[in-house]
Protein backbone atom coordinates (compact mmCIF):
# COMPACT_ATOMS: atom_id res chain seq x y z
CA UNK A 1 0.00 0.00 0.00
CA UNK A 2 1.38 3.43 -0.60
CA UNK A 3 1.91 5.61 1.99
CA UNK A 4 1.94 9.04 0.09
CA UNK A 5 0.17 8.14 -3.02
CA UNK A 6 -0.25 11.40 -4.51
CA UNK A 7 3.11 13.08 -2.91
CA UNK A 8 3.40 14.84 0.55
CA UNK A 9 3.22 18.41 1.84
CA UNK A 10 4.65 20.28 4.56
CA UNK A 11 3.74 23.35 5.87
CA UNK A 12 5.38 25.09 8.57
CA UNK A 13 3.33 26.72 12.29
CA UNK A 14 4.90 30.08 12.26
CA UNK A 15 3.91 32.24 14.76
CA UNK A 16 3.77 30.02 17.70
CA UNK A 17 5.04 32.54 20.60
CA UNK A 18 8.07 31.56 23.04
CA UNK A 19 6.77 28.54 25.34
CA UNK A 20 6.74 28.81 29.17
CA UNK A 21 6.01 26.45 31.46
CA UNK A 22 2.18 25.76 32.26
CA UNK A 23 1.68 27.21 28.57
CA UNK A 24 -1.37 25.57 26.72
CA UNK A 25 0.41 23.92 24.18
CA UNK A 26 -2.59 22.66 22.11
CA UNK A 27 -4.03 25.98 22.44
CA UNK A 28 -0.82 27.47 21.06
CA UNK A 29 -0.61 25.33 18.29
CA UNK A 30 -4.38 25.92 17.56
CA UNK A 31 -4.30 29.61 17.12
CA UNK A 32 -1.14 29.05 14.98
CA UNK A 33 -3.21 26.78 12.49
CA UNK A 34 -6.15 29.65 12.26
CA UNK A 35 -3.72 32.12 11.78
CA UNK A 36 -1.88 30.64 8.64
CA UNK A 37 -5.46 29.89 7.47
CA UNK A 38 -5.18 26.30 7.12
CA UNK A 39 -8.29 23.33 7.46
CA UNK A 40 -7.06 20.59 9.03
CA UNK A 41 -7.67 16.65 7.34
CA UNK A 42 -7.80 13.46 9.19
CA UNK A 43 -5.40 12.77 7.27
CA UNK A 44 -2.56 15.35 8.48
CA UNK A 45 0.19 14.57 11.26
CA UNK A 46 1.70 17.42 13.17
CA UNK A 47 4.84 16.92 13.85
CA UNK A 48 5.82 19.00 17.48
CA UNK A 49 9.40 19.57 18.17
CA UNK A 50 10.40 17.76 21.70
CA UNK A 51 11.50 21.33 23.70
CA UNK A 52 8.43 22.91 23.26
CA UNK A 53 6.78 20.02 24.72
CA UNK A 54 9.33 19.92 27.55
CA UNK A 55 9.09 23.51 28.00
CA UNK A 56 5.44 23.32 28.34
CA UNK A 57 5.92 21.02 30.88
CA UNK A 58 7.76 22.00 32.85
CA UNK A 59 10.67 19.69 32.25
CA UNK A 60 13.39 21.93 32.81
CA UNK A 61 16.10 21.75 35.78
CA UNK A 62 18.37 24.89 37.04
CA UNK A 63 22.31 23.70 37.30
CA UNK A 64 22.62 26.03 40.26
CA UNK A 65 20.26 23.85 42.22
CA UNK A 66 22.25 20.47 41.54
CA UNK A 67 24.96 18.80 43.55
CA UNK A 68 27.35 15.91 41.18
CA UNK A 69 27.25 12.84 43.49
CA UNK A 70 30.21 10.28 43.29
CA UNK A 71 29.59 8.66 39.72
CA UNK A 72 28.63 12.20 38.23
CA UNK A 73 31.70 13.48 39.32
CA UNK A 74 34.05 10.44 38.18
CA UNK A 75 31.53 10.24 34.52
CA UNK A 76 32.47 14.40 34.27
CA UNK A 77 35.77 14.26 34.33
CA UNK A 78 36.26 11.56 31.84
CA UNK A 79 33.88 13.27 29.79
CA UNK A 80 35.15 16.35 30.13
CA UNK A 81 31.42 18.12 30.66
CA UNK A 82 30.16 20.23 33.80
CA UNK A 83 29.62 17.69 37.11
CA UNK A 84 26.23 19.24 37.34
CA UNK A 85 25.11 18.59 33.78
CA UNK A 86 26.47 15.10 34.25
CA UNK A 87 24.30 14.59 36.85
CA UNK A 88 21.11 15.56 35.24
CA UNK A 89 21.50 13.47 32.20
CA UNK A 90 22.42 10.46 34.95
CA UNK A 91 19.25 10.80 36.89
CA UNK A 92 17.43 10.91 32.98
CA UNK A 93 19.40 7.49 32.43
CA UNK A 94 19.14 3.69 32.43
CA UNK A 95 22.62 3.41 31.75
CA UNK A 96 25.97 4.44 29.45
CA UNK A 97 26.68 3.40 26.66
CA UNK A 98 29.63 5.01 26.08
CA UNK A 99 31.44 7.99 27.80
CA UNK A 100 34.61 8.92 26.04
CA UNK A 101 35.82 13.05 26.20
CA UNK A 102 33.16 15.24 24.81
CA UNK A 103 31.13 12.38 24.36
CA UNK A 104 28.30 10.82 26.85
CA UNK A 105 25.18 8.38 25.27
CA UNK A 106 23.06 6.82 27.36
CA UNK A 107 19.87 4.91 27.05
CA UNK A 108 16.72 7.13 28.67
CA UNK A 109 14.71 6.10 31.13
CA UNK A 110 12.44 5.68 27.73
CA UNK A 111 14.52 3.34 26.06
CA UNK A 112 16.16 5.48 24.02
CA UNK A 113 19.85 5.63 22.94
CA UNK A 114 20.85 8.97 22.23
CA UNK A 115 23.44 11.81 23.70
CA UNK A 116 23.16 13.25 26.60
CA UNK A 117 19.68 11.47 27.72
CA UNK A 118 18.38 14.13 25.45
CA UNK A 119 18.98 17.28 28.27
CA UNK A 120 19.93 20.13 26.50
CA UNK A 121 21.09 23.76 26.98
CA UNK A 122 20.46 24.71 23.40
CA UNK A 123 17.16 27.16 23.33
CA UNK A 124 16.26 26.70 26.99
CA UNK A 125 14.31 29.24 29.26
CA UNK A 126 17.31 30.80 30.64
CA UNK A 127 21.54 30.41 30.83
CA UNK A 128 22.34 27.98 33.59
CA UNK A 129 18.73 25.76 32.73
CA UNK A 130 19.13 22.62 30.76
CA UNK A 131 15.69 20.95 29.16
CA UNK A 132 14.83 17.21 29.95
CA UNK A 133 12.71 14.86 27.36
CA UNK A 134 9.22 14.88 28.84
CA UNK A 135 8.51 12.28 31.37
CA UNK A 136 6.03 10.17 28.89
CA UNK A 137 6.29 11.27 25.04
CA UNK A 138 3.56 9.14 24.03
CA UNK A 139 1.21 10.91 26.49
CA UNK A 140 2.57 14.26 25.93
CA UNK A 141 0.88 13.09 22.01
CA UNK A 142 -2.33 12.57 23.46
CA UNK A 143 -2.80 15.08 25.04
CA UNK A 144 -1.95 17.50 22.17
CA UNK A 145 -4.22 15.09 19.90
CA UNK A 146 -6.89 15.41 22.03
CA UNK A 147 -6.22 19.64 22.63
CA UNK A 148 -5.77 20.00 18.80
CA UNK A 149 -9.54 17.90 18.74
CA UNK A 150 -10.96 19.89 21.20
CA UNK A 151 -10.44 23.34 19.30
CA UNK A 152 -10.69 22.00 16.05
CA UNK A 153 -13.06 18.88 15.61
CA UNK A 154 -10.54 17.13 13.85
CA UNK A 155 -8.66 13.69 15.24
CA UNK A 156 -4.78 14.48 13.20
CA UNK A 157 -2.00 12.59 14.43
CA UNK A 158 0.87 13.84 15.93
CA UNK A 159 4.41 13.19 16.75
CA UNK A 160 6.75 14.65 19.45
CA UNK A 161 9.85 14.94 17.58
CA UNK A 162 13.77 15.45 18.45
CA UNK A 163 17.00 15.29 16.94
CA UNK A 164 19.63 12.66 17.14
CA UNK A 165 22.58 11.57 15.46
CA UNK A 166 23.24 8.03 14.39
CA UNK A 167 25.90 5.48 14.49
CA UNK A 168 28.16 5.09 11.19
CA UNK A 169 26.70 7.88 9.77
CA UNK A 170 27.83 11.83 10.11
CA UNK A 171 24.91 14.31 10.65
CA UNK A 172 21.94 14.49 12.95
CA UNK A 173 18.63 13.48 11.91
CA UNK A 174 14.73 13.95 13.17
CA UNK A 175 12.83 10.87 15.07
CA UNK A 176 9.85 10.49 16.78
CA UNK A 177 10.24 9.94 20.51
CA UNK A 178 6.18 9.95 21.11
CA UNK A 179 2.87 9.47 18.82
CA UNK A 180 -0.49 9.54 19.00
CA UNK A 181 -3.16 8.37 16.61
CA UNK A 182 -1.62 6.61 13.76
CA UNK A 183 0.64 3.13 13.56
CA UNK A 184 4.61 4.37 13.82
CA UNK A 185 5.44 1.75 11.75
CA UNK A 186 4.14 0.01 8.24
CA UNK A 187 4.45 -3.41 8.31
CA UNK A 188 4.86 -4.32 4.98
CA UNK A 189 5.96 -8.23 5.15
CA UNK A 190 3.72 -10.35 3.05
CA UNK A 191 3.26 -7.57 0.13
CA UNK A 192 4.91 -8.34 -2.64
CA UNK A 193 8.14 -6.02 -4.57
CA UNK A 194 7.60 -4.35 -8.19
CA UNK A 195 9.23 -7.61 -9.43
CA UNK A 196 6.39 -9.97 -7.83
CA UNK A 197 8.55 -10.91 -4.80
CA UNK A 198 7.04 -11.77 -1.36
CA UNK A 199 8.32 -9.02 1.63
CA UNK A 200 9.55 -10.87 4.54
CA UNK A 201 11.88 -8.45 6.41
CA UNK A 202 10.44 -4.70 5.17
CA UNK A 203 9.21 -2.70 7.90
CA UNK A 204 9.26 0.99 7.11
CA UNK A 205 9.45 3.85 10.09
CA UNK A 206 6.35 6.12 8.88
CA UNK A 207 6.97 8.62 12.06
CA UNK A 208 10.60 8.50 12.07
CA UNK A 209 9.82 9.36 7.76
CA UNK A 210 7.53 11.83 8.63
CA UNK A 211 9.52 13.95 11.71
CA UNK A 212 12.36 13.75 9.11
CA UNK A 213 10.32 15.55 6.50
CA UNK A 214 8.73 18.45 9.01
CA UNK A 215 12.53 19.15 10.13
CA UNK A 216 13.36 20.69 6.88
CA UNK A 217 10.91 23.43 7.84
CA UNK A 218 11.09 23.20 11.23
CA UNK A 219 15.25 23.92 11.58
CA UNK A 220 16.86 23.79 15.07
CA UNK A 221 16.67 27.78 14.92
CA UNK A 222 13.87 30.49 13.89
CA UNK A 223 10.88 30.01 15.92
CA UNK A 224 9.17 26.79 14.01
CA UNK A 225 9.00 24.36 16.70
CA UNK A 226 6.03 22.68 14.28
CA UNK A 227 5.04 21.54 11.17
CA UNK A 228 1.91 19.50 9.57
CA UNK A 229 2.41 17.04 7.30
CA UNK A 230 -0.05 16.22 4.27
CA UNK A 231 -0.68 13.52 1.95
CA UNK A 232 -0.41 10.25 4.16
CA UNK A 233 -1.70 6.93 3.65
CA UNK A 234 -1.17 5.50 7.04
CA UNK A 235 -3.27 3.16 10.26
CA UNK A 236 -5.01 4.40 12.92
CA UNK A 237 -3.69 3.38 16.12
CA UNK A 238 -3.47 4.35 19.49
CA UNK A 239 -0.53 2.12 19.81
CA UNK A 240 2.39 4.94 20.73
CA UNK A 241 6.12 4.96 19.86
CA UNK A 242 7.04 1.78 22.02
CA UNK A 243 6.96 -0.45 18.73
CA UNK A 244 9.61 1.91 17.23
CA UNK A 245 12.50 0.60 19.96
CA UNK A 246 14.46 -2.52 19.16
CA UNK A 247 13.74 -5.37 21.70
CA UNK A 248 17.30 -5.76 23.16
CA UNK A 249 17.41 -9.82 22.44
CA UNK A 250 17.32 -8.48 18.77
CA UNK A 251 19.91 -5.81 18.73
CA UNK A 252 23.02 -6.61 17.35
CA UNK A 253 25.01 -3.81 18.08
CA UNK A 254 24.23 -3.39 22.05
Amino acid sequence: MPIAPDGLTVVPLSGIPSVRPGDDLAQLIADAIRSGKLKLAESDILVVAQKVVSKAEGATVRLGDVIPGDEALAVAETVQKDPRLVEVILSESRRIVRSVPGILITETRHGLICANAGVDASNSLAEGIVVLLPRDPDSSAARIRSGIDERTGTKIGIIVSDTFNRPWRNGSINVAIGTAGFDPLDDQRGASDDAGHTLRVTIVSVADEVASAAQLVMGEAGGVPAALVRGLKFTRSDSGSGSLLRDPGRDLFR
